[in-house]
């Protein structure tokens, strides 16, 4: 799986706290390897977002993303339940 970041995304990245950034790389690792493994919890999301999808990090954090083709994913931010309200 190939992963684009968006500006939006790598902004965000930075600003994270260390373990999560830690445990975030964590996760992109496992995601590369299979995008629905349960320990991901990936869920499409809904509304004016249906074109979106998402993974949690941890309990709080989470990513957003789409799916360009089949072996590769566009990141467009990262953070709490407020990345749902703009994406770019």
């Amino acid at each position: 799986m190939e992963i684009e970041y968006s500006p939006k995304f790598s902004r965000q990245f930075k600003k994270l706290p260390k373990a999560v950034k830690e445990h975030a790389v964590i996760c992109e690792k496992l995601f590369r390897k299979n995008p629905f493994d349960p320990k991901l919890k990936t869920h499409k999301l809904h509304g004016t977002m249906r074109e979106y999808w998402a993974f949690s990090i941890s309990y709080s954090y989470r990513i957003g993303f789409t799916f360009l083709d089949r072996n590769l994913v566009r990141f467009h931010s990262v953070g709490t339940h407020d990345i749902y309200e703009k994406k770019s």
